[in-house]
């Protein structure tokens, strides 16, 4: 396909060389039922690609192993997730980290999870770095939330996140283990640039994969924002939606994703570090967009 037909050293016609940069080495989250409907990661995704297994509640376990290890045969990073409010006991823990070592796992994504009440003594992902379960992982990512989380800070501010934000920091700093945050989706570069500021200000200086929202139908977006806990930047979709041209048509990340990499361009230090993308549309929808918009970041490892 000419899509592929480009040098390595230049971007092809409408691809700049910021959202390139700032594209590379994305990653992908998909889940078991969602990767079912994908023959085959090597034509949609590039060499090497971090693919996170979202482990939904009532997912057997079975599932998302035999998801991991389906996915590292292919060539790429698995990245399971490991909520600590689903997880029963230690031992628990202990088992599905065994199952997942067994097919090659060496990194997970700690965070609270989407349930209220706990099902067991884990309530949050420090509790679950405390128990040493993952000492010998390559890679230990946290999650964070650019517009807040108000099952945490009830109150709508962000004390307490801050507050665990700087602990799991304080972590990275006397591990062996590579750390990030990989975040909530958003739709508004603003409250993430300020937020992104805040955290560096605060001495937290963890880097930050940044989540993005994949093209996607206007009402799917905005009943998984909704469902999700999005903030302020959801003004951006409800705008969107009160245009009747606009209506109709897919949401892309296009502008989300320039403006970010434009600033990452103007200020090399800004701690996002790379793109992690949703793909609420459909992972082949995502995988197709990044290759058309972010050049060799794109490339796709049977290209």
């Amino acid at each position: 396909m000419a899509l592929f037909n480009f040098r390595r050293d230049a971007a092809p016609a409408g691809v700049t060389e910021e959202v390139e940069a700032f594209l590379k080495g994305y990653s992908i989250e998909v889940m078991p039922r969602t990767a079912e409907k994908v023959e085959d990661f090597r034509p949609l995704l590039p060499r090497g690609t971090r693919v996170y297994i979202a482990h939904i509640e009532g997912t057997p376990i079975e599932d998302m192993v035999a998801t991991a290890k389906r996915i590292a045969g292919e060539g790429f990073d698995v990245m399971p997730h490991f909520p600590a409010r689903i997880i029963h006991s230690k031992a628990t823990l202990a088992d599905w980290i065994a199952r997942y070592k067994d097919v090659g796992v060496r990194q997970a994504l700690l965070l609270g999870g989407g349930v209220t009440t706990p099902a067991d003594d884990f309530d949050n992902s420090m509790q679950l770095i405390e128990t040493g379960l993952f000492n010998g992982f390559e890679r230990l990512h946290v999650a964070g939330h650019p517009e807040g989380n108000k099952d945490i800070d009830r109150d709508g501010g962000d004390r307490i996140v801050l507050q665990a934000l700087k602990w799991k920091n304080d972590f990275a700093n006397r591990s062996d283990a590579r750390m990030a945050i990989a975040t909530q989706f958003c739709f508004e570069a603003a409250p993430v640039i300020a937020w992104a500021d805040r955290l560096a200000a605060e001495g937290i200086t963890l880097p930050i994969h940044i989540g993005v929202a994949g093209p996607a139908k206007l009402q799917t977006l905005i009943k998984f924002a909704i469902s999700c806990g999005v903030g302020a930047s959801l003004r951006v979709l409800q705008k969107r939606a009160m245009d009747v041209t606009k209506l109709l048509l897919p949401y892309e990340p296009t502008e989300f994703v320039t403006e970010l990499a434009a600033h990452k361009a103007r200020n090399p230090k800004f701690g996002i570090e790379q793109v992690h993308f949703f793909p609420l549309g459909g992972i082949k929808t995502n995988a197709t967009w990044v290759t058309e918009n972010g050049g060799a970041a794109g490339v796709p490892a049977n290209a």
